[in-house]
């Protein structure tokens, strides 16, 4: 039978993430073989979304074939918080839905429109009429800022603020490390939607002048609901002494949060709803131009700076 290249791959139907430490992943047949000093693990790389290779690991050349043959993402995760991402290509061959991205993007109504609707998904609710995207954003700041408070009151973890030097990441505080890492896994994850469907992960709405910056415009839709109570619950049993390794009890979380948040189930539907504003959205898109003195511009001016009432993500910031 005549293979549809246009059919969006199940992602629901994968594993979110695996992570694999101090050892050496091979191709055997066509599947991958991680080999330690405990011995030989069979990763099931057909139904893995992203694969996470931590301190110590080595892949080879056939390795990362079989993991871009079956549309796996990898990632490599350092201990000091530096991350690299590679991709494959993803297990659709079609190109529509990044020619939307892009038509989307490019255009001023049609950007705004996308911004609306991102944050409208994440609010709950419709933006007001007259709302400017500084007061959007301004909006969402709070929206986080609250999140963080009552995890830090419900877990009865001290919250003084996002606060890690990346280049001393022993130094941050078990929270702030619970909340890198947990962002790291659910970048994995929204990486590994973005490219199977089928649009660049690049051309962000939200963020810009990033490789991933429309990873981190996914991401921010699950962020408070998935990893933030995550982040406050492991660092409520480090400092009870129930926990020792943050990073891992994290990852293991995650898995779990993911699985019962439905996450790959979610993630592909909510990008191609979002990616397909209406009329009516884009009337709205065009009124806010025409009553506001904000220049539509610098949500993608392109010089990845900061700017007032936002945050310009790396690689490893939530």
């Amino acid at each position: 039978m005549k293979k549809n290249l246009r059919a969006l791959p199940k992602l629901r139907d994968s594993l979110s993430f695996l992570y694999v430490e101090h050892a050496r992943v091979e191709r055997g047949d066509n599947a991958l073989l991680s080999y330690d000093e405990k011995g030989v693990t069979h990763i099931p790389i057909a139904a893995l979304g992203v694969l996470l290779l931590g301190p110590g690991t080595s892949i080879t050349h056939e390795g990362v074939k079989v993991a871009t043959e079956n549309g796996c993402s990898i990632v490599w995760s350092g201990e000091q918080g530096v991350r690299t991402y590679a991709q494959g290509m993803g297990e659709t061959r079609s190109a529509v839905r990044l020619l939307r991205q892009a038509a989307l993007h490019a255009d001023t109504a049609g950007h705004i429109a996308v911004v609306l609707r991102m944050y409208e998904k994440r609010f709950g609710e419709t933006v007001p009429a007259g709302t400017t995207i500084e007061q959007i954003r301004g909006r969402e700041g709070v929206r986080v800022r609250t999140a963080y408070q009552h995890a830090s009151r419900d877990f009865g973890v001290e919250w003084s603020g996002r606060n890690y030097d990346r280049s001393s990441w022993g130094a941050a505080d078990p929270v702030n490390r619970a909340l890198s890492c947990a962002a790291a896994c659910l970048y994995g994850v929204c990486h590994c939607a973005v490219v199977s469907a089928g649009y660049s992960p690049a051309l962000g709405f939200v963020h810009t002048g990033k490789l991933l910056s429309f990873v981190y415009d996914v991401a921010d839709l699950y962020r408070v609901d998935l990893i933030v109570p995550v982040a406050f619950e492991v660092a409520a049993l480090q400092s009870r002494g129930d926990v020792l390794n943050v990073e891992r009890e994290v990852r293991i979380r995650c898995r779990e949060s993911f699985r019962q948040g439905r996450l790959l189930d979610r993630v592909v539907r909510d990008i191609d709803e979002l990616m397909q504003p209406n009329e009516a959205d884009l009337e709205r898109a065009r009124e806010h131009l025409d009553g506001t003195d904000d220049p539509p511009g610098w949500l993608w001016d392109g010089e990845g700076q900061e700017v007032e009432g936002g945050v310009n993500h790396g690689p490893t910031d939530p």
